[in-house]
């Protein structure tokens, strides 16, 4: 039986890190019915931008937040001066702009709406978003936050392409504008991916597609990519709160398998002068 060699077996865990690292990086939820600005794809989710070293997203992203979606989810696993220090904003300025009512920096960041209201008001309690980002995963929420459209039969007056039937308000719709859900002409796909053409003519042959999105013009305070970007930063600041200390425990990490490359290779040479030894 042959032995395991000190460098097989590093090689081996490596091998293993970067599987369960990529399975975790692609998990998440699929995204509903929302469809793709090209219309090929439904149901895929948009890339979100995450990047928890940026701290000037993350600052905006907190600033969206507590303005605006506090007053329903709250992030009862994390305490004000934690977010204050991990972003970078002081705290007396956290203190004066991102907290509104007596809370102190030390408190848990919660609400005040009672949870029984709250689900008459909205069929179901809004739901604690400490952890969302982990258990949906980041570009299900990006997705979602930029699938609003208006759908006069449901009870709050708009729906979402992700969700369907959501009980949540558009409490962003003064920001992005009317969201609507409109058709649209898409060319039609051949078998082997070109587009096709009508044999007499030689035109584009097209087919209608609804379920896209688009927003009436003028209606909003931002235009789409500073919507976009907006949403993109708070999609950011909830996947830093899922996951606070991902800067640190990556550098930590890095320096591990580094020692670990180190050990191994000293314990490989080792290794081989204790063979020529033995022989």
């Amino acid at each position: 039986m042959k032995s395991i060699t000190p460098l097989k077996f590093l090689l081996g865990f490596l091998i293993a890190l970067f599987i369960s690292s990529y399975m975790n990086a692609a998990g998440g939820a699929a995204c509903g019915s929302y469809l793709s600005e090209d219309g090929l794809t439904k149901g895929e989710c948009k890339e979100a931008y995450i990047n928890p070293k940026d701290k000037a997203s993350l600052q905006r992203g907190a600033q969206v937040y507590m303005n605006y979606c506090l007053g329903c989810h709250s992030l009862k696993y994390a305490r004000y001066k934690k977010v204050s220090e991990d972003l970078e904003i002081p705290l007396d300025m956290f203190q004066d702009n991102l907290i509104f009512g007596d809370q102190k920096m030390g408190d848990l960041i919660q609400i005040g709406m009672d949870p029984k209201e709250a689900k008459e008001w909205f069929g179901n309690a809004p739901p604690d978003l400490t952890l969302e980002a982990g258990l949906r995963g980041s570009d299900w929420i990006y997705t979602y936050l930029t699938s609003f459209y208006i759908d006069e039969t449901r009870p709050l007056g708009v729906n979402n392409k992700v969700y369907e039937n959501v009980g949540m308000p558009h409490v962003l719709i003064d920001m992005q504008g009317i969201p609507r859900s409109v058709c649209r002409q898409i060319p039609l796909i051949a078998d082997n991916g070109g587009i096709k053409q009508d044999p007499l003519s030689g035109e584009r042959l097209t087919q209608e597609k609804c379920g896209f999105l688009e927003v009436d013009n003028g209606t909003g305070e931002m235009s789409p990519d500073e919507f976009d970007q907006t949403m993109a930063d708070l999609t950011n600041f909830l996947a830093y709160m899922t996951d606070p200390l991902k800067v640190e425990r990556e550098t930590i990490g890095t320096y591990v398998l580094l020692y670990l490359f180190i050990f191994t290779m000293l314990s490989y040479l080792l290794y081989r002068e204790f063979k020529k030894d033995l022989h």
